[in-house]
């Protein structure tokens, strides 16, 4: 090293005492049109996803509350704050944006003598340069992410309206794989998710082809993943971010395919269940669907032995009795309910609480009851004639099927009703018919108007392509009789569900009327609750609206010892009653501990 090198560090002082330049107000040069200068956010548009802080390699964003932006569902309530000390304006975060509401503007010179003033948020703080129209914008079809799902395979029409094979094929596992691809990992699916299952976690998992982690991810907050994976409601899809660019992540095809994978003689092995150790208390479950099945799989971990009573003669509740074996076959309710059953979870059928065995018998031999009954009773019409011997239930007909009883099935049927149920009824009668005439002649009508028809959009669909007419925005007026028998039913033209009070109160032509000729009428507007077995103790129970029983976060009743949820709580739909059972379970194991 030379005497040079040695004092060249020293030079540096004669700067010591010198005046810096700075340019407070720099000349005024444009930036070119796609130049990436400062952040520009807008607000409405974005959904606090926080793609763009899972993104950017400088930790340069943060994802912040903003006062007046509310959580809700399918919007976390937060928006982005960048540090410019910490940008490099590689705009990563611009293309990843899933609503493209964050732009870089061309603007790139600003001064200020106040560091803190380059942290903001885009959007909220207010800056020159919002609203530029020019500066560096994600181009269409330069996405970092494909905006187009990966179909699910099933089958044709003509292949599946004779029988009631499961119509849904799932994918393999190279469909899988591409379609967990897209997914950004943002987590607005979990938020709003009611079980707030780990969905991003178990979709990476999907993508790095380790099942046997996607299947304990699953099982962390969702017991029932075949069902789930194949009839839920998919709210989590609804608000997924790649809706706002292009179609949503297939997240309930995604929780399928991993269920489907991992046999279930190894479940116990992959989830560490082999042994569970016993704490000698015990709780009773009255009804074995969806959220009785995930309180006792949640209270067996726990210790507990759990007993189930069970009114119908198998397990699964609305599941098995009210969805039709082509979109829920038999054999995947049995794989996730089998495995609950193998923690030793006994299960008592054909025993309904209130006729076989009373809930004081349960209070006295159980330390805590949770009671998940459903909505297994139908409502009526009213009309003029439902009283009719040929005017049935869907849901009373759905159970028939399940357990392989004949129904009624002329060539003629009306199935009154725009949900779920009644597109399953409505195509069930319509593969009855195929199968026994050669042909399809049930016609479902209902209030609402298509497009706001509580059914979802593919049963519509499905069932058309089956041959049945659904034809809505009619209101029954009356089930024509004629000697005896249904000629069928006279409706009238819907034009307003609503008064101007907003009060369920249908406002109808009167002068616009039809006809819909049928032998048998189905009604199918909606499912009650039969809860007549808590007629011994209901002076000391709390009611709400609709005649529910009022409970609190855990679902615990104002009796401690008697818990209440599923679909006489909340709902009706199988994840909230998943999640219902599984704090269910936690409020029990709280309160016998405290007990």
């Amino acid at each position: 090293m030379s005497i040079k090198d040695v004092l060249m560090p020293f030079t540096a002082w004669k700067n010591l005492f010198v005046e810096p330049v700075t340019i407070k107000k720099p000349e005024e040069v444009q930036g070119a049109p796609r130049y990436r200068g400062f952040h520009f956010n807008d607000v409405d548009v974005c959904i606090g996803c926080g793609s763009c802080e899972e993104i950017c390699q400088n930790n340069a964003i943060d994802m912040v509350t903003v006062d007046g932006i509310e959580t809700k569902d399918g919007d976390s309530g937060l928006r982005p704050l960048v540090d410019y000390g910490r940008c490099c304006w590689c705009a990563l975060c611009v293309d990843v944006c899933t609503t493209n509401s964050l732009v870089l503007t061309n603007t790139f010179k600003w001064a200020t003598t106040n560091p803190d003033d380059y942290r903001f948020i885009p959007g909220v703080d207010k800056k020159d340069w919002d609203g530029d129209k020019l500066g560096y914008r994600k181009q269409d079809g330069y996405d970092l992410y494909d905006i187009n799902r990966v179909e699910m395979g099933e089958l044709h029409p003509g292949d599946r309206d004779k029988s009631f094979v499961e119509m849904i094929t799932g994918y393999s596992k190279e469909q899988a794989q591409k379609e967990a691809d897209r997914c950004v990992e943002c987590g607005i699916c979990t938020a709003t998710c009611p079980a707030h299952m780990g969905i991003p976690a178990y979709i990476k998992a999907v993508r790095e082809d380790d099942m046997e982690e996607g299947l304990r991810i699953l099982y962390e907050t969702n017991p029932l993943p075949e069902i789930c994976g194949r009839i839920c409601t998919h709210k989590c899809e609804t608000v997924c971010s790649l809706n706002h660019k292009g179609d949503a992540l297939s997240i309930r095809w995604l929780k399928r395919y991993i269920a489907d994978q991992v046999p279930s003689d190894k479940y116990k092995e992959i989830l560490g269940t082999d042994k569970i150790q016993e704490n000698g208390k015990k709780v009773a479950i009255i009804g074995a669907g969806p959220a009785g099945l995930s309180a006792a799989h949640y209270l067996a971990l726990l210790g507990y032995s759990v007993k189930i009573f069970e009114s119908r003669k198998g397990p699964g509740g609305m599941v098995r009795y009210g969805i039709p074996e082509y979109r829920m076959p038999y054999d995947q309710i049995d794989k996730d309910i089998d495995y609950i059953l193998s923690l030793g979870v006994e299960v008592q059928y054909d025993t309904r609480v209130g006729e076989d065995i009373y809930l004081e018998t349960l209070e006295k031999d159980y330390d805590a009851v949770f009671s998940a009954t459903g909505l297994h009773l139908g409502r009526s019409t009213g009309v003029t004639g439902a009283d009719h011997e040929r005017v049935y239930q869907s849901i009373e007909l759905l159970r028939k099927v399940t357990d392989g009883e004949e129904i009624d099935v002329p060539e003629n049927v009306v199935v009154i009703g725009g949900g779920n149920v009644a597109m399953d009824i409505t195509r069930t009668i319509a593969r009855l018919q195929n199968i026994k005439y050669g042909k399809v002649g049930v016609i479902a009508t209902c209030l609402e108007a298509e497009d706001v028809m509580p059914a979802d959009d593919e049963e519509v669909i499905e069932a058309r392509e089956e041959k049945a007419i659904i034809d809505p925005g009619w209101a029954p007026e009356e089930i024509e009789i004629e000697n005896g028998q249904i000629k069928g039913l006279r409706v009238k033209k819907c034009l307003a569900l609503f008064d101007d009070e907003g009060r369920f109160n249908p406002q109808c032509d009167v002068e616009n009327k039809k006809f819909f000729p049928a032998d048998v009428i189905i009604e199918s507007i909606g499912q009650g609750m039969d809860i007549i077995y808590t007629d011994k103790i209901k002076d000391r129970l709390e009611f709400g609206p609709r005649g529910r029983i009022l409970v609190n976060k855990n679902f615990q009743s104002k009796l401690p010892w008697f818990f209440v949820g599923g679909d006489i709580i909340e709902g009706p739909d199988v994840i909230h009653g998943i999640a219902n059972g599984h704090k269910a379970a936690i409020g029990i194991d709280n309160f016998l501990k405290d007990k």
